[in-house]
């Protein structure tokens, strides 16, 4: 069973910036589209970030120009670099598969903090 654990949050001042892992404990199927997720509190989770196999990306408007979605099959990992930060993007980050949603077990996620 793949473990996804998820990395590099912390608190960071607006403007600032944060570099997420996600790494598995086995194999991700590179077929899978990946994706980072966050969940604010009261708030459903939602896709921000997603990576096909060929590295095609595709963002949510709120976060397109300021994050950067890159994988590297051969270490089972995916990242998010996340710049620009702004208080609304505080929440807890985690990652899995896009289509279909969620094929792995949800890690723990990683929190992300902006300060304002």
């Amino acid at each position: 069973q793949v473990q996804l654990v998820e990395s590099g949050g912390g608190l960071v001042q607006a403007g600032g910036s944060l570099r997420l892992s996600c790494t598995a404990s086995g194999r991700i199927t590179s077929a899978y589209v990946m994706g980072w997720y966050r969940q604010a509190p009261g708030k459903q989770r939602e896709l921000v970030a997603s990576i096909r196999s060929g590295a095609i990306a595709d963002y949510a408007a709120s976060v397109k120009g300021r994050f950067t979605i890159s994988r590297v099959n051969a270490q089972n990992t995916v990242y998010l670099q996340m710049n620009s930060l702004k208080p609304e993007d505080t929440a807890a980050y985690y990652c899995n598969t896009v289509f279909p949603r969620g094929v792995y077990p949800w890690g723990q996620g990683t929190q992300v903090t902006v300060s304002s």
